[in-house]
């Protein structure tokens, strides 16, 4: 009765257990009738880790993809970009919309002082002037020294584009070609005469000819290496404006660079050639300066003997009322800017393709007219 009535004051949970002892073990359980109770622990943390692991190679497969994509995707529409207009090539020859006869015009509009420029594509470099004025480079033993003679050279654009590095296209400089006005007619003859020895101008078909000769890498360099040796055009000029911040070091690796590439294949020894190194040795020391802010101006001229003056704007003369230009350096060996020019002009891979197409279609505009006009003229 005692054991009854102890029995009767334990908890309901107690009394079933006791209950169910038998003589040797407790009788198993029945599974509990909540689900928290039935849950497998460690099966549970193999899909939580298989979950958190296909997860993760989600993200990275998506991560991977997403960089592929953009990098094709820059790679392709630089490559587009890098193709000249393409127009209709149904159209009969004569027409000017013809792809046989297509030139791009150099849109001319004029600033607030009436002077024409030439609108450059870039928002850093938005123009190039159509016309420079350039004083004639006086000898200066001391590189740093600016030595400008009062007597001055007009010279016209005849073409321009952006130099750009790596495959996303990041921009460095807007480089111009400029020729001096009084040259452009001997220029236009050495053209012309190459294509149809008797005529005074070319046809569009001829044209077609010129210019696939120019744009043709072997044909291209040798057309230029053979004109540039013979002093054709006398005197020219690349005015290059950096549209980033950059320094002259940084010019003067790409330069050297370009010039040592082109130097094999100039016309006349340069392989081993102590005079040559020697010129470049002058080149590298005008370059030995600081910064090159952007908008500021380098300009790089060749004059009749192929001698190669280089001449910077920093913008200080402005403020004492003087020429901004400064003849910083100077070097006579003609291959020197020879090949410099030459990587600008032609060969299989040029500084700026974009600059290269567009003087090949100012050269267009020069040959499409009668020696000794005023083909300088940009419309």
């Amino acid at each position: 009765m005692l054991r009854n009535v102890a029995l009767r004051r334990l908890p309901r949970s107690v009394h079933v257990r006791i209950h169910r002892r038998t003589f040797l073990s407790f009788r198993r359980e029945p599974p509990s009738s909540r689900p928290v109770e039935n849950l497998n622990i460690r099966e549970l943390a193999q899909r939580a880790e298989e979950y958190e692991r296909n997860r993760r190679i989600f993200l990275w497969t998506g991560t991977v993809a997403g960089i592929v994509s953009f990098v094709y995707t820059a790679y392709k529409l630089q490559q587009e970009l890098s193709k000249p207009a393409q127009l209709d090539s149904s159209l009969p020859s004569s027409d000017p919309l013809s792809s046989s006869n297509a030139v791009e015009r150099k849109v001319v509009v004029h600033d607030e002082e009436g002077r024409e420029i030439v609108e450059t594509g870039n928002s850093t470099v938005p123009t190039f002037p159509r016309t420079l004025s350039i004083p004639s480079a006086t000898a200066s033993t001391d590189p740093l020294v600016s030595g400008l003679s009062t007597g001055a050279t007009e010279y016209t654009l005849v073409g321009l584009g952006l130099r750009t590095v790596t495959f996303v296209g990041i921009q460095v400089y807007v480089v111009g070609y400029y020729v001096a006005t009084a040259d452009i007619a001997a220029l236009q003859n050495a053209l012309t005469k190459k294509i149809n020895p008797i005529a005074t101008t070319l046809v569009p078909g001829e044209r077609d000819q010129l210019r696939s000769a120019l744009l043709d890498p072997v044909a291209g360099e040798q057309t230029w290496d053979e004109l540039l040796a013979n002093g054709i055009p006398a005197r020219s000029a690349f005015r290059v404006v950096p549209v980033r911040d950059t320094d002259f070091h940084h010019l003067r690796d790409g330069f050297v660079r370009a010039i040592q590439a082109r130097a094999p294949a100039l016309s006349g020894p340069v392989a081993d050639d102590e005079a040559f190194g020697e010129a470049m040795r002058q080149f590298r020391a005008i370059f030995n300066r600081g910064s090159a802010p952007k908008r500021k101006e380098l300009l790089l001229l060749r004059d009749e003997k192929g001698r190669l003056n280089v001449e910077y704007d920093d913008g200080a003369g402005k403020k004492k009322g003087k020429g901004t230009r400064q003849l910083i350096g100077t070097v006579d060996d003609e291959r020197v800017s020879r090949a410099l020019w030459l990587n600008w002009l032609a060969g299989k891979k040029v500084a700026s393709e974009p600059a290269r197409q567009n003087i090949v279609q100012g050269i267009m505009e020069f040959v499409e007219r009668p020696v000794g006009t005023v083909a300088a003229q940009v419309v």
